[in-house]
């Protein structure tokens, strides 16, 4: 019998306010440590804090973007714990009243769609973070991250295996880089997952389940998920139990390993922070945020399949970020009439390119504006296909414009009738064996005569003239 892994997502999205969720202190990423950490911050005797009207609308978008319901009341709580990071002794978060509760996100699963639940989002202080190198055995603080604002998205256990836990996170991601509430940025912390795992036969009720902290890449949330399944597996199937508790992903040695014992909600003693009143949203908030909602990425799917003509496939490659999207649709007002070929050099030459040199499409080095008058040429016939490929390549390195490049190379395509025939004619005449061949049947050798014509041309012949040229030539 088969083994089940089943998968919840807790998401940390930090979110995108200049300061942080109770006090006025900077949230910019990299400076030197604690420069960004004021008296709320770090607990001072007396400090009150105020909450950050950006951070709450935030939260009621996301919340509305995934069709949660938004609670009008909800209420601040202290957790209590107690580490070296956590200035106060308790983290302000919310449990009992979130600010957004339900949802769903729509995922892609091998064609088919899912629909993975969400429990809430919550608004909450982000804590400081401890330093171990270059201290000389001892652990440095750094409190500039304590205050940050961030929104926890937790999943229900919808997902069943690595796969669907990366495709969750990544749509998830996207999503919140379309609403542009969080950067998304998971280098620098901005977006991180704690993976709750089990494992179960099918059909019986869910297992006991481990949960892996802090994973800041879509390939380590599935490594970690991969070997603390393979881990479970291996303990049950040798008679075993699995205790619950939460675990660390180590990418260089690719294991989870155990990090304490997992808490239940009695153990932080959550009560309602005295310090901050309960957080009413009245209706008018909430519907001004829902009309400025911009459009989302199923919606835009749907809407380049049958604006565009797209298959899905194209469609979901091509609004996996915002900023792809916008670019794509740039290069489609420059081209209206050829929305394929678009689609195809974005997500050909153009994304290989990115690829190439790790660069988002923020930073791609042609603009949407040149990239599509790059395809006007094919399309009105000034350059081959071919051709195109080498002028986006010097595009890209030199940053010149694509007439400016064809009229400096002599690239022009050969669209004259009367040249074109006269350079078929030379090739026939050259090889008499070959065309008596073609005559007798020997249909194949169609292409040798239309490759000889572009080598003579250095393939700037006009193809669709060149290929109806042969053809008629080659016609006893």
């Amino acid at each position: 019998m088969q083994w089940e892994i089943v998968v919840g997502l807790e998401v940390h999205a930090q979110l995108s306010t200049q300061s942080k969720i109770f006090s006025g202190a900077a949230t910019a990423f990299g400076a030197a440590p604690n420069v960004q950490a004021c008296e709320v911050d770090i607990a001072l005797p007396g400090v009150l804090p105020v909450l950050n009207r950006g951070a709450v609308e935030r939260a009621v978008k996301f919340g509305l973007a995934v069709g949660a319901r938004i609670n009008h009341r909800s209420v601040f709580a202290r957790k209590n714990y107690f580490y070296p990071d956590l200035p106060k002794g308790y983290q302000i978060s919310q449990f009992e009243l979130p600010i957004v509760e339900g949802g769903e996100i729509v995922i892609d699963v091998e064609g088919s769609a899912r629909t993975i639940r969400l429990v809430r989002a919550h608004l909450e202080e982000d804590a400081g973070k401890s330093l171990h190198e270059d201290f000389h055995g001892m652990t440095g603080i750094d409190l500039n991250r304590a205050g940050t604002p961030l929104l926890e998205i937790v999943s229900e256990p919808d997902m069943r295996g690595p796969h669907e836990a990366v495709a969750y996170a990544k749509a998830l991601h996207a999503l919140v880089r379309y609403l542009e509430i969080c950067d998304g940025n998971m280098q620098e912390g901005s977006f991180r997952c704690d993976a709750n795992v089990s494992v179960r036969r099918a059909g019986a009720p869910l297992g006991t389940r481990c949960e892996i902290k802090n994973l800041n890449s879509f390939r380590f949330l599935e490594r970690a998920i991969e070997f603390e399944a393979r881990r479970q597996i291996g303990i049950l199937e040798d008679g075993g139990s699995i205790a619950q508790e939460t675990r660390l992903y180590d990418s260089v040695k690719d294991e989870t390993r155990s990090m304490r014992s997992k808490e239940e909600a009695h153990d932080y003693r959550y009560f309602p922070d005295p310090d901050l009143l309960p957080m009413t949203l009245d209706a008018s908030f909430v519907e001004a945020i829902r009309v400025g909602l911009p459009e989302l990425p199923q919606a835009k799917r749907a809407r380049f399949v049958a604006d565009y003509g797209l298959s899905a496939y194209d469609a979901g490659v091509l609004t996996a970020s915002r900023e792809l999207a916008d670019y794509f649709e740039a290069v489609v007002r420059g081209v209206p009439n050829e929305p394929k070929l678009c689609a195809n050099w974005v997500m050909g030459d153009l994304s290989a390119a990115l690829n190439k040199e790790d660069l988002d499409i923020a930073r791609a080095r042609i603009p949407a504006g040149a990239l599509a008058r790059l395809i006007g040429r094919i399309q009105d016939g000034t350059v081959s296909g071919k051709i195109a490929k080498e002028l986006f390549e010097a595009m890209w390195s030199t940053g010149k414009e694509p007439d400016v490049l064809i009229e400096e190379r002599g690239l022009k395509q050969i669209s004259d009738v009367a040249a074109l025939e006269a350079i078929v004619d030379e090739i026939l005449a050259a090889n008499p064996g070959q065309v008596e061949q073609y005559r007798a049947g020997k249909d194949k050798l169609f292409g040798f005569f239309v490759g000889q014509a572009m080598k003579a041309t250095k393939g700037q012949a006009n193809p669709a003239q060149l290929n109806e040229i042969v053809r008629r030539k080659l016609t006893p």
